[in-house]
């Protein structure tokens, strides 16, 4: 099977779940056999050409990741649709030529609509299914509504993806039913296959003293509330500051520590200085891989309280590395998390219920190393890339398998 895969973010490039998503499925793609080009932009350098080392137990049936990178355009752009547009056309050009130096491709998968444009031109050009994977969608990033010119336009490019698609892959049931609802499509031309967590780079941490590490980010007697992602309104962090001066009051000793970047950072560092929080409050600003993993080791509770959240990968994370969890009941989170068994789950957009839980959880931490150790458990068995990826396999089959039995005028 040979795939031709187009991804607006890759590492070093990834701004969220999306470019994780991607960084972790190829290899797992590779390991059952995919051959694997990958052209993405070149926001953050690497080499424009790049052979990926596929880790595995034989080199019997494996495949193989080739990223090439493709520098956008380097006029300024009035705005991010025009400039994901105007990128579509050198990743299409790259793809052209890429296709004609080591083609065919069996399919092109698209991750989203930023990549579509370009991706709908190649499917028409050389006559091969489109799939495309949606991991989030203007309508519920609107919660329900696309208002503006930038916002409808995006909604149109990606209605017009899933229309070309062959197919399409949802991160979560949750996530299919909004495709469903914002862009018209058949239920029967969606699959749902989850994200997926390597649990391997938080085993290696298990016996690592991370004690002074600690150190470095709150005291040994205060108990660490973490968030790490995207720092804009819909992951809610608004409301984690919010939540500090009552938990403060109930359980003195408590550090935030925030890590990521967005557009809301500043808002919220002011919010937390007007509510004389800010000493009890860390945001980090970006981190790297290493420093996120041993902040999950090191947490007393980690805490996704998004309004809106496809699937909420970073919730896995936490599992995978055996800290309790606190999420708002919305989107995917909800179908990953299960109430009281493996987390405890709030009400989206209320403080109160967001206090109770944290509360909760930091005041009764057997309970909570408990629902820790059951959540790992169901990582492991239901969230490995490598069952992700063959289920994801499946799809390229059975996309190619039907293709054989159409006439392409």
């Amino acid at each position: 099977m040979r795939v031709l895969m187009l991804s607006w973010e890759y590492p070093p490039h990834v701004v969220g779940g999306l470019g994780k998503h991607v960084a972790e499925l190829l290899p797992a793609l590779a390991r059952e056999g995919v051959d694997i080009h990958l052209v993405t932009p070149r926001w953050a350098g690497g080499a424009s050409e790049e052979l990926v080392r596929v880790s595995t137990e034989s080199d019997s049936g494996a495949g193989s990741i080739t990223i090439h990178r493709v520098d956008p355009p380097s006029a300024p752009m009035p705005n991010f649709f025009v400039t994901a547009t105007r990128t579509n056309t050198p990743l299409e050009e790259t793809a052209r030529k890429l296709w004609d130096a080591v083609g065919p491709f069996d399919l092109v998968h698209a991750h989203d609509w930023l990549v579509g444009q370009a991706a709908v031109s190649l499917k028409h050009a050389y006559k091969v299914p489109l799939l495309a994977t949606i991991h989030a969608t203007e309508y519920g990033r609107g919660r329900g509504s696309v208002n503006g010119e930038i916002p409808q336009a995006i909604h149109n490019a990606e209605w017009w993806l899933t229309y070309e698609a062959w197919r399409i892959i949802c991160c979560s049931q949750f996530m299919a039913g909004e495709v469903q609802t914002a862009l018209r499509v058949p239920a029967d031309k969606v699959d749902v296959i989850p994200n997926g967590i390597d649990t391997t780079r938080f085993d290696v941490l298990q016996n690592e003293d991370l004690t002074e590490f600690r150190l470095g980010f709150a005291d040994p007697t205060e108990k660490i509330v973490f968030y790490v992602g995207r720092v804009v309104y819909e992951k809610g962090v608004h409301l984690l500051v919010e939540a500090m001066p009552r938990l403060l009051a109930e359980r003195p000793g408590v550090k935030l520590i925030v890590a990521g970047t967005g557009q809301s950072l500043g808002a919220v560092r002011q919010r937390a200085s007007d509510l004389g929080v800010g000493a009890n409050c860390y945001f980090t600003g970006f981190i790297p891989d290493a420093t996120r993993d041993r902040l999950f080791r090191v947490a007393d509770v980690a805490v996704f309280p998004s309004l809106y959240e496809p699937f909420g990968i970073v919730a896995l994370e936490a599992m995978a590395a055996r800290t309790p969890v606190v999420v708002s009941e919305v989107g995917g989170l909800v179908e990953v998390v299960k109430h009281a068994e493996t987390g405890i789950t709030v009400f989206p957009d209320n403080v109160d219920s967001l206090v109770w839980g944290i509360r909760h959880t930091l005041d009764h931490p057997d309970w909570a190393r408990q629902r820790a150790e059951a959540a790992y458990r169901m990582v492991v068995e239901q969230y490995s890339w490598d069952a992700i990826a063959r289920r994801t396999v499946q799809v390229y089959a059975r996309v190619v398998s039907e293709r054989k039995l159409v006439t392409w005028n």
